[in-house]
C-alpha cells in the first residue's frame, strides 16, 4: 500500500512534455534559418536590380525558341565573336520560369536560392558532428558574410561547393569512399551552370594531395594526424578526381569552358569591377568574416594534431577571399567546416525519440518552412506589371521606350550596365558592350572603359564615331561632356532625358 503512494506518475508524463518544447524550439529555430532570408527577399524583391540577370533570361529564352546553344555572340554588335556560355544551364532554368511565372521567376528563384543557401550552410555545420545550437549559429554567420546573394549562376558554385566540401570532409572522418562517388555527377551538372566548377576541382585536387600526405604521415609520424582522420586509398581518390575532371567534360563546349576561368580574374575586372577589389572592411559583413576566419585559424592551432586537407582549404580560400570581394564564400565554407569540428563534444549529442524524433522534427521544419514561404511569395511578391514598374526604378525603360517608339537608327551606344538589360528588353537594337567579359575580352572592355572614362577622343574610337544613337546614363561624365562640351554639341544632340538616362544622336542625323 505505501508503494502506490510514491509519486512515480510524473516522470513519464512530464518527460515528453519537455521533450515537446524543445522538439519544438529546434522546429522554430531552424524554421527562422532557412525562411527568414527568402522572406525577406520576397518583400525587397532584390534579385530585381541585378544588371546581370537579364542577358541570362535572354539567353535562356533564345535556347528554348531555337533548341540550341549560343556559341558565338548573340545579341551583340561584336556577333562575330565565339562564346563559351558555361551557364547556358541556368539561362535555360531561368528563360523556363520566365515562361510559367513571367517577371515573378527572378524573385522566386533567389527565395529558392536563399533557401537553399542557408540548408546548405546547415548541412555544412553538421558534417563534424557539431551540436544543434552550434550549427544554427555557424550558419547564421555564413548567411551574414554572404549577404548580398543574387539570383545568378554563381549562387550554384557556392551550393556545389559545400556539397562537394560535406562529401569530402565526411570521407575523411568515416574513411568511406562511398560518398565520394557522387561527386563525377555532381561535377557534370557543375559545369553546366558555372564556371566556378574548376574551383571545385581544385579543391579536389587539394584533396588529393592531403590524402597521399596524410598516408605518408600515418606510417612515419602518425601522432601528427588528428584521430578523427581516417586513411583513405590515394589510388582510388585520383581516381575520383580523374572521374570528376572528365564528368565536367560533360558540356557542350567540352574542355574549351575551361579555359574561360580566367575570365574570372581578368585585368580589366580588377581594374573596373567594384566586386573584385579587396575587401575594404567598411561593413559589418566583412569584419563578421574576419572574425570566422581568424576564429578558425585559431581552432586549428588548438589541436594537438593536424588536419592537412581543412588547413590547405581554409588558406587557399582565404587568400582568394580577402583578395577578391566576390569570392568571400570561399573563406566562409572551410571556416564553417573547420569551427564545427571545434565545437564537438565529447559526450554525443542525444537524439529524442517517440513524437519528437529527427525524422518527425525535419518533416514538421519542411513543412512549417514550405508554408511560410508560400504565403511569403503570393503575397509579397506583385505581378509583372508591378514588377515592372520597380524594374522602370533602375533601369531606361522610358529611355528604350522612347528609341523603340520613334524608330531611333542603329547601331547604338550604350552605358555597360545596362548593356544585359537592353539584350532583354530591346533585343532589336544589338549592344556594343553588356556583362560577358568571357565574349569581349579585355582588350575590347579596355577600349571602351578608357573611352567613356575620357581617356580617349570619341572620334578615335568606331563603336562610338559609327554609332546612330548613344544612350548614356545620366550622370555619367560622357553624358555631361556631350551635354555641356560646346564641340561635342556641335555634333551630338539631346533628344531624350529623364532622371536616369540621356539619348543623343547624331547633330546631322536629325
Amino acid at each position: 500500500m505505501p508503494a502506490a503512494t510514491q509519486p512515480v506518475a510524473a516522470i513519464p508524463t512530464d518527460r515528453p512534455l519537455a521533450q515537446l518544447r524543445r522538439g519544438a524550439l529546434r522546429v522554430v529555430a531552424l524554421t527562422l534559418l532557412l525562411s527568414t532570408a527568402g522572406v525577406y527577399e520576397a518583400r525587397k524583391l532584390v534579385g530585381l536590380t541585378s544588371p546581370e540577370i537579364w542577358i541570362h533570361l535572354r539567353t535562356g529564352l533564345w535556347i528554348l525558341q531555337h533548341h540550341s546553344i549560343p556559341r558565338t555572340g548573340l545579341f551583340s554588335q561584336s556577333a562575330n565573336l565565339p562564346w563559351c556560355n558555361s551557364s547556358w544551364g541556368f539561362d535555360l532554368l531561368l528563360g523556363a520560369g520566365y515562361r510559367f511565372f513571367g517577371l515573378r521567376a527572378i524573385p522566386f528563384l533567389l527565395v529558392a536560392f536563399k533557401v537553399a543557401l542557408a540548408l546548405m550552410l546547415f548541412v555544412l555545420s553538421r558534417t563534424a558532428c557539431a551540436r544543434f545550437w552550434t550549427a544554427i549559429v555557424l550558419s547564421t554567420l555564413g548567411q551574414l558574410v554572404i549577404w548580398h546573394l543574387l539570383p545568378l549562376p554563381y549562387v550554384f558554385s557556392i551550393l556545389f561547393f559545400a556539397g562537394e566540401l560535406a562529401l569530402l570532409v565526411r570521407s575523411r572522418q568515416t574513411g568511406n569512399l562511398r560518398n565520394l562517388f557522387w561527386l563525377p555527377l555532381i561535377f557534370a551538372f557543375w559545369a553546366n551552370l558555372h564556371i566556378q566548377f574548376v574551383a571545385g576541382l581544385l579543391l579536389l585536387a587539394l584533396f588529393v594531395v592531403s590524402t597521399a600526405l596524410d598516408n605518408v604521415l600515418l606510417h612515419t609520424r602518425k601522432h601528427w594526424l588528428s584521430p578523427r582522420i581516417r586513411a583513405l586509398d590515394p589510388t582510388a581518390v585520383s581516381i575520383v578526381f580523374f572521374s570528376s575532371l572528365v564528368g565536367s567534360l560533360a558540356n557542350p563546349y567540352t574542355f574549351h569552358v575551361i579555359s574561360e576561368f580566367r575570365t574570372l580574374y581578368s585585368d580589366v575586372g580588377f581594374e573596373h569591377f567594384s566586386e573584385m577589389t579587396s575587401m575594404s572592411f567598411r561593413r559589418p559583413q566583412e569584419f563578421v568574416l574576419m572574425l570566422l576566419v581568424m576564429i578558425a585559424f585559431l581552432a586549428l592551432g588548438r589541436l594537438r594534431a593536424l588536419d592537412l586537407f581543412q588547413s590547405l582549404a581554409l588558406v587557399a580560400g582565404t587568400l582568394i577571399a580577402f583578395r577578391v570581394e566576390r569570392d568571400a564564400w570561399l573563406a566562409v565554407l572551410p571556416a564553417i567546416v573547420v569551427l564545427s569540428g571545434a565545437f564537438v563534444s565529447e559526450r554525443p549529442e542525444t537524439a529524442p525519440s517517440g513524437i519528437i524524433s529527427p525524422k518527425r522534427r525535419s518533416i514538421a521544419t519542411a513543412l512549417v518552412t514550405c508554408a511560410v514561404l508560400l504565403l511569403a511569395t503570393t503575397t509579397l511578391v506583385p505581378g509583372s506589371n508591378r514588377l515592372m514598374g520597380k524594374i522602370t526604378t533602375s533601369f531606361p525603360v522610358r529611355a528604350c521606350d522612347y528609341i523603340r517608339t520613334n524608330h531611333l537608327p542603329q547601331p547604338i551606344f550604350n552605358a555597360y550596365v545596362w548593356g544585359s538589360f537592353l539584350t532583354w528588353y530591346l533585343p532589336e537594337y544589338p549592344v556594343v558592350v553588356d556583362s560577358r567579359v568571357e565574349l569581349y575580352g579585355d582588350n575590347l572592355l579596355t577600349s571602351y572603359f578608357d573611352l567613356v572614362g575620357g581617356k580617349k577622343l570619341l572620334e578615335s574610337e568606331p563603336m562610338v564615331s559609327g554609332a546612330r544613337t548613344l544612350l548614356l546614363e545620366r550622370d555619367s561624365a560622357m553624358a555631361k561632356a556631350l551635354t555641356n562640351l560646346p564641340a561635342l554639341r556641335a555634333q551630338y544632340k539631346l533628344v531624350y532625358s529623364d532622371d536616369l538616362a540621356s539619348v543623343f544622336v547624331p547633330a546631322s542625323g536629325r
